[in-house]
């Protein structure tokens, strides 16, 4: 974005005529949305039948606008669904911290610290609490990861989830 090239500009030019192309295909940005960031995180713990690896997927809303997805198998055999959830938030807090470098780059600033929702208790006790302890041993990649963005107040983790069945 600092010093585009020829080759950037006709990249854009392809995508603006995509999108010129398929007006019913793509997605809604309102005119009125806030600038307000919402993660999902989850994972689907040893679903692959083979390695036993979990699978792990984010969906990141700007406003009430979907701007980013991804599901991917995780590298490492996890030994809990904690540790597969802890993972995944550790994944979406990385795509986070990318989306707010783009904003700042845009010159825009959310109006609050990104929201990073996941259903697994023990994840979000463990992103919450700042001590560092045995059990957490095995994920401390991931633990200084998450803890580095919810103390610089890049994500703001609630502790409780009002799921809607």
């Amino acid at each position: 974005m600092a010093k585009p090239t020829t080759s950037h500009h006709l990249a854009a030019l392809r995508v603006l005529k995509y999108l010129k192309g398929t007006p019913s295909l793509g997605l809604f940005f309102p005119s009125q949305s806030s600038i307000h960031i919402k993660a999902y995180s989850d994972n689907d713990w040893a679903s692959c039948p083979d390695t036993r690896r979990s699978v792990s997927a984010y969906y990141i809303f700007l406003g009430n606008s979907p701007i980013s997805w991804k599901s991917k198998k995780q590298k490492t055999i996890s030994r809990s669904s904690c540790e597969a959830e802890y993972r995944a938030m550790a994944l979406t807090t990385c795509e986070l911290k990318w989306i707010s470098y783009i904003l700042q780059d845009l010159n825009t600033q959310p109006t609050s610290p990104a929201k990073l929702y996941c259903v697994n208790q023990s994840a979000i006790h463990i992103a919450s609490n700042p001590v560092f302890h045995e059990r957490t041993k095995h994920i401390e990649l991931d633990y200084y990861t998450i803890q580095e963005q919810h103390t610089t107040c890049l994500i703001k983790i609630p502790l409780s989830l009002l799921i809607s069945n």
